[in-house]
């Protein structure tokens, strides 16, 4: 092995493990609420045309640590997608609408 090789290897698996406990934690409380929708929808983006170059290059360890950008970016935009999702979905179901609400109740009866 050469040393460009070897030092995108290291840096690489560098790279995937100081992500994977945010990754982690974000996968297990589905917590994803300081991180903005905008922001992920535009890595997501980038990462979707870098991958035009990337996956020409020879296989190497840039594909290896692209891949898991790739998904690990795709994740977190899914769970940000599904808690936005979720929290409009709840705000509608915890005020119920006037047409919803019989005479008698409106008045305490």
């Amino acid at each position: 092995m050469d040393i460009p090789i070897v030092a995108g290897t290291i840096s690489t698996v560098v790279f995937a493990v100081s992500n994977l406990p945010m990754l982690r934690k974000a996968i297990r409380t589905r917590d994803v609420s300081s991180y903005s929708l905008v922001s992920l929808i535009m890595i997501n983006g980038a990462n979707l045309v870098y991958s035009l170059y990337v996956f020409t290059l020879p296989i190497g360890p840039i594909w290896a640590l692209h891949t898991f950008y790739v998904v690990s970016c795709a994740i977190m935009l899914v769970l940000c997608l599904r808690q936005r999702r979720s929290s409009v979905l709840d705000a509608t179901r915890v005020a119920p609408s006037p047409r919803h609400i019989r005479v008698g109740q409106a008045s305490g009866a």
